[in-house]
């Protein structure tokens, strides 16, 4: 089955949203083995709308537009479809009924024209509102329409409750499952070449596929298996899966959506210890990727972010002498801010993490400069100087943080 996603908004052309709900609507319809051909932006506009949708109808099975259905005199998608289809506008009474009910409940008056989220082409199928917006479904010519809200959390719940088994009903339709095995601390380049004797039988066979992803400091291995069921999808995946875990040996940070965070965690339970971190190039970012485990209280003490040198030395504690004689991005101030997170916040295991984000360069050293520090309870402190060139500045914040954390799990690697 063929699918392609058309997302409405004047607001995605102009730059000022980012269109996250095509991916996630992709994700999706690869689980039930449905192929999206296309992905199609068009602002608010009725001629162009009719366009874009008398094209994507005529080549594909099924036609996913998200947003254009709220109240508002820029949103036309059911009156492009309605176009479309030569279909008229009609005004459905148990829409008019849920939307009075609906600002009843939220004790606001109910502006007049909401009442146009109530009109529907002609011979449409509606989909609920999860919030004030109906979606609807509309055959044209052999395609089927899906029209559902842009707003994300009302979109999502449509997709999966209304949009999937519609699709999944027209049978013949294979499973496509994904997992992904997550290195850290090895280029791209470097894990596929430690796999191409796995990823060139694979490009004989067909199914499974593998597919390299480089992210925020790791690379991620993405291995998609398609067969009629689930349990025949993962018997084609887990065996490549344990094969590349096998390949890759020490660098593997993680599985499917568990990071090295995951296995810091377990490894810190396992051990009896607690963590602190003291952060400046990453404001935040590495405390953020730690407390995403749950339970992450038991075993993380909590985090510095003291990001202007002067907090160095008000919030952690140090020496004015040491910024002055090393610097605020050296690895003796992240060896000292790995001390400070032990004393300040009474933790085993401390990391330091200082850098440049830029745009500029700061006290000589260049943009992409990040320095880390990591200290255990057996007292040998490890630090590191790292550059990462040519990126921007919240990539670089990012990867700060991705470095730490496999130079946390490196660490605790080590230790009996």
């Amino acid at each position: 089955m063929r699918a392609e996603i058309v997302a409405v908004g004047s607001e995605l052309l102009l730059g000022q949203s980012v269109d996250t709900n095509s991916a996630w609507i992709s994700a999706r319809l690869a689980e039930i083995g449905v192929d999206v051909f296309r992905h199609v932006t068009v602002g608010d506009n009725v001629d162009r709308m009719v366009t874009v949708l008398s094209e994507a109808t005529a080549r594909a099975d099924a036609v996913i537009v998200t947003g254009g259905l709220g109240p508002t005199q820029d949103d036309v998608t059911r009156v492009a479809v309605a176009r479309l289809a030569g279909a008229s506008l009609r005004r459905r009474q148990e829409l008019v009924d849920y939307l009075e009910d609906y600002f009843q409940r939220r004790r606001r008056p109910m502006p007049a024209n909401n009442l146009v989220q109530a009109d529907l082409p002609e011979g449409a199928r509606m989909l609920p509102p999860v919030g004030s917006a109906a979606g609807f479904a509309l055959d044209v010519g052999s395609a089927t329409v899906f029209c559902v809200p842009g707003v994300p959390r009302e979109m999502e719940v449509m997709v999966a409750r209304d949009v999937l088994p519609a699709l999944t009903e027209r049978g013949g339709l294979a499973i496509t499952i994904s997992r992904v095995v997550r290195t850290s601390g090895m280029a791209e380049s470097a894990v596929a070449e430690t796999l191409a004797p796995l990823v060139d039988r694979l490009e004989v066979a067909g199914n499974p596929t593998i597919a390299f992803l480089a992210s925020r400091g790791e690379t991620r291995v993405r291995i998609t298996g398609k067969a009629v069921t689930r349990e025949a999808a993962l018997a084609l995946v887990d065996p490549i899966v344990e094969e590349a875990l096998a390949g890759l040996g020490p660098g593997v940070v993680g599985l499917d959506d568990e990071g090295p965070e995951y296995l810091i965690a377990r490894r810190l339970q396992a051990l009896g210890l607690t963590l602190g971190v003291a952060e400046s190039v990453s404001g935040g970012n590495l405390a953020a990727r730690l407390v995403v485990v749950p339970g992450a209280s038991e075993w993380f003490r909590g985090g510095l972010v003291v990001y202007a040198t002067p907090t160095k030395v008000s919030l952690a504690g140090l020496e004015p002498d040491l910024l002055e004689r090393y610097g605020p991005v050296s690895e003796e101030t992240a060896a000292a801010l790995a001390l400070a997170a032990c004393e300040r916040l009474e933790a085993d295991v401390g990391v330091g993490v200082v850098g440049v984000a830029g745009p500029t360069t700061q006290g000589g050293r260049d943009m992409g400069t990040v320095c880390l520090g990591v200290v255990l309870p057996d007292g040998l402190m490890r630090t590191r100087e790292l550059r990462v060139p040519g990126r921007s500045r919240s990539e670089v914040q990012e990867w700060a943080a991705s470095t730490a954390l496999d130079m946390v799990r490196r660490r605790l690697a080590e230790v009996l």
